[in-house]
């Protein structure tokens, strides 16, 4: 029981990625990691799930117009963890993002579960996040006169569920009809190709694609702020404080970005400083931007009308509220294209993510080891890219999106929770190792205040999710006790030499 609570040291950490066959290319700066943390953050989130969150739906009570304190709840519960995770970052800035964190100071056991739980938040969140953008894209080709087959743009089960038209109007092979979501797995397909091109790259144009969202969401409120009704705002809290907080659970999905912002820890020039403001950064400036929205927003819908949207105009709250206020065809259509955009930075930075989670896993021996190789020209880790575009494009293109955000969330709530405790137990156990940026007001009462918030924000979300999430973990610890137990680097060999690379042609310079 004792082997799988080992701890890897950080020295070990370090200098496993200082192998020249291992090495990324480090050229990201603070600029670079707060515009990767905005395009990661502003996305489905504010785009998507705002009018479930102030609506509410069938399990859960909306906010009403107090979804502004729902914001503010979810970012102070963000930031108690985010300025955990700037500490760990600066401390150890290996790949990981809370996997590589966890493995420094709980163990490997508990390691692997974080690393399993990324994928909840990374991969699956993906699939969710493509499946929107596909809807929203083909809202958009509509626009222009271009109309896919809808047997193209939606999964067998809905389309079995409540599409029985398109069943029988899709093309058949031996008996099965032919029925997935092609614009979901195309956008994979295409971002997984620009992140093996190269991180640089990516991060160009994650910069863009954050500063044509920034417009479009500035342009929703210059174009809404004249239309606010204050009466809309009343009452404000209609369902209370569980009204609040079952929605905070909800757009808990619009704040998960910052998280990747670790996962790019070695091709970061100077992790120590860039790290922290990297994280914080697109906490603070996504918060801003979340809040003036959503003012606007609930400004111009009043609750009873937000209450009668159905599920699909839940799905699209800023074309709906200027609609309701009779705003332009081409005014929406900007916006509906603002939504694309902020769709494709997400899928952007969270697909390079989930790559150097795994490639992390892998350098340790809990998955296979040709998932750390590094493209001898590019340097990145393409075959963790490839292999976590395949599964995002496949699952996307056959899923449904309202069983992938709760799962996400109680999978990243989890991770969270561990990252908070972990800066409590390295703070004891490493007192002395230099930290560029350390949690104010010392070891205990934040990373204290980000656990208990991370658990609080877990029990308003709904019981299916737990069920889901239970059945995850167990999967998981299948896996991990006939692969990852099994070939353990840390547990074969305790000694200070560095894990190697993976041999191959892929792997050499």
């Amino acid at each position: 029981m004792a082997s799988l609570f080992l701890t890897k040291p950080v020295e070990r950490l370090i200098a496993e990625t200082q192998e020249r066959r291992c090495s990324l290319r480090r050229v990201l700066g603070p600029v670079d990691l707060i515009a990767l943390g905005i395009g990661a953050t502003i996305g489905a989130g504010i785009f998507a799930t705002i009018g479930t969150a102030a609506a509410g739906d069938a399990v859960r009570q909306g906010a009403g117009p107090a979804l502004i304190l729902s914001f503010i709840l979810t970012a102070i519960v963000c930031a108690f963890t985010g300025l955990c995770y700037a500490e760990l970052a600066s401390l150890v800035p290996v790949s990981g993002s809370a996997y590589t964190f966890t493995y420094a100071t709980l163990g490997e056991l508990i390691a692997w579960i974080i690393g399993w739980d990324l994928i909840l938040e990374y991969a699956i969140g993906n699939v969710a996040v493509a499946i929107s953008w596909a809807n929203y894209f083909n809202t958009l080709l509509s626009g222009f006169g271009l109309n896919l087959p809808t047997w193209l743009t939606v999964d067998y089960r809905t389309a079995a569920q409540k599409m029985p038209d398109v069943i029988a109007g899709a093309p058949h092979v031996f008996g099965v009809p032919i029925v997935f979501n092609l614009l979901a797995i195309g956008i994979v397909a295409v971002l997984s190709v620009l992140l093996v091109w190269g991180v640089r790259e990516s991060a160009r144009a994650t910069a863009v694609m954050v500063i044509i969202k920034l417009l479009v969401l500035g342009l929703f409120c210059f174009v809404g702020i004249r239309f606010i009704k204050p009466e809309n705002w009343q009452p404000f809290a209609p369902n209370g404080f569980g009204g609040i907080a079952a929605a905070a659970a909800i757009i808990f999905f619009a704040y998960i970005g910052f998280d990747a912002v670790s996962t790019c820890a070695e091709e970061t020039r100077r992790p120590g400083r860039d790290l922290p403001i990297g994280i914080l950064g697109s906490l603070v400036v996504s918060t801003l931007i979340y809040v003036v929205v959503a003012v606007v927003f609930t400004g111009l819908v009043p609750f009873p009308v937000l209450q009668s949207l159905n599920a699909s105009e839940q799905a699209e709250p800023l074309t709906v509220a200027l609609r309701h206020v009779g705003r332009s065809d081409t005014i929406i259509g900007l916006v509906a294209f603002g939504s694309v955009v902020a769709h494709t930075a997400v899928l952007l930075v969270f697909q390079l993510g989930q790559a150097r989670i795994f490639m992390a896993m892998a350098r340790d021996g809990l998955l296979p080891a040709s998932l750390a190789r590094v493209h001898p020209r590019f340097r990145t880790p393409h075959v963790a890219t490839i292999l976590t575009g395949i599964g995002v494009g496949v699952l996307a293109g056959v899923s449904n999106i309202d069983e992938m955000v709760d799962l996400t969330n109680i999978g990243t709530l989890s991770a969270f929770l561990l990252v908070c405790i972990g800066v409590s137990i390295l703070r004891f156990k490493a007192p002395d190792r230099p930290r560029p940026f350390r949690v104010p007001f010392g070891p205990i009462l934040i990373p204290t205040l980000g656990a208990l918030s991370c658990v609080g924000m877990i029990c308003y979300l709904p019981p299916t999710s737990w069920v889901r999430f239970a059945v995850w973990l167990i999967v998981g610890l299948v896996v991990y006790a006939l692969y990852g137990y099994r070939h353990s680097r840390l547990r074969e060999s305790l000694s200070s030499k560095p894990a190697p690379c993976p041999e191959g042609p892929a792997a050499v310079e």
